[in-house]
């Protein structure tokens, strides 16, 4: 197993596992924390992956006994990392991506939207998460596919992973959790807009964009989410930064930063426990919005909107939030696309920010028929 993060442009890679820490079943899954403290301890690093369903186990009412078709945890048990990149000896142009598709029609996506907006009506939620997936047959070599992704779609949190059997491309653009020492910060993400065509248009999106009403709510809805989330295991929680607009080449995103005052050596199950999944990536009461989402969604999220990371021998710890990121597994790939629901949601405008989401991989692709 390789990990590659290259979060805030700093390139570690991680190789040549002593062990692998990995179950698909939520029967293990306190194992595999006992697991992480023991090599931390040993003076080891951890990197890889929590898929989004790892957040099941973490609640007894979402808690069902399954064996699941993708783990739950996949970490591996490092020495020091290189701080380097992996390098393709692959031509970009011979990895591709065909036969692009949703895993849903735009009919049954608005009955959802309307069932969701139905469900905030009646006050069991204020904001849903809701994800769609793109499907697609994908033929190459996968590392060429996400150098190529990355050049084309710079983003601060990107990451690459390999196994034996399946590849993530992660090029995300949201952080879910940067710990050091102490001090702890989380970003969450929720709000898109379009960018202009031209220098003047451009702009006045922007600000168009940092002013919206609608946009506004959903992100001071899921930063207030995370501030409390860590206030159970922290102190002077603070949000520093609300509403900041960060441009990508297709489109505008705005983030928040909360910040909190955690024990050093608290225990990561702990950590994960108050936090995961994060709430951007859910909604908001955060546990009815998980409900539902599973209820809704007609797939598991799998990699999508679960963390992607490495934790150091100090505790220090950096995770991201796999948006915007491929799942290969032989000649098939999927991306998850999700948007934040709110009362004032329409279904034909989230299913076109989904769409705009996933430009940065159909403007690429050879067939898009369909999509855009």
């Amino acid at each position: 197993m390789k990990v590659l993060t290259q979060f805030e442009k700093k390139p570690l890679l991680f190789q040549n596992p002593r062990k692998i820490i990995s179950c698909d079943n939520p029967e293990s899954f306190s194992a595999c924390f006992e697991e992480i403290e023991i090599a931390l301890c040993s003076g080891f690093f951890v990197a890889g992956f929590f898929s989004y369903e790892a957040g099941y186990c973490f609640e007894e009412t979402l808690h069902k006994d399954k064996q699941y078709d993708f783990p739950l945890v996949y970490l591996g048990v490092y020495d020091a990392p290189k701080r380097s990149n992996l390098v393709s000896k692959v031509k970009t142009s011979q990895s591709e991506l065909n036969g692009l598709r949703l895993n849903i029609t735009q009919k049954n996506y608005f009955k959802d939207i309307d069932t969701i907006r139905n469900y905030i009506a009646k006050g069991d939620v204020y904001q849903i998460t809701y994800c769609i997936k793109l499907l697609a047959k994908f033929k190459g070599d996968p590392l060429a596919l996400y150098e190529r992704l990355l050049k084309e779609q710079p983003v601060p949190y990107p990451a690459y992973l390999e196994t034996e059997r399946f590849r993530i491309l992660s090029l995300s653009p949201e952080m879910f959790i940067k710990k050091t020492g102490g001090f702890t910060s989380t970003k969450p993400m929720k709000g898109t807009w379009p960018r202009g065509t031209n220098l003047l248009s451009d702009f006045s999106r922007r600000v168009r964009f940092q002013f919206d009403k609608k946009n506004r709510a959903e992100n001071v809805m899921i930063a207030d989410l995370l501030r409390n989330d860590l206030g159970r295991i922290g102190l002077n929680v603070r949000a520093p930064r609300l509403f900041e607009v960060a441009g990508y080449r297709k489109l505008y995103q705005m983030t928040s930063t909360i910040t909190a005052k955690l024990d050093k050596d608290l225990p990561i199950r702990e950590l994960f426990a108050s936090l995961f999944p994060s709430g951007s990536v859910t909604g908001a009461p955060k546990i009815r919005a998980m409900e539902i989402i599973r209820q809704l969604e007609l797939e598991e999220r799998k990699i999508y909107t679960g963390a992607i990371g490495y934790i150091c021998p100090n505790r220090d710890l950096f995770f991201n939030i796999p948006i915007r990121t491929l799942l290969i597994e032989g000649e098939n790939a999927e991306m998850g696309i999700g948007g934040g629901i709110v009362w004032d949601s329409t279904p034909g405008g989230e299913w076109s920010e989904g769409l705009l989401k996933a430009r940065f991989v159909t403007d690429m692709a050879r067939s898009n028929a369909g999509l855009l």
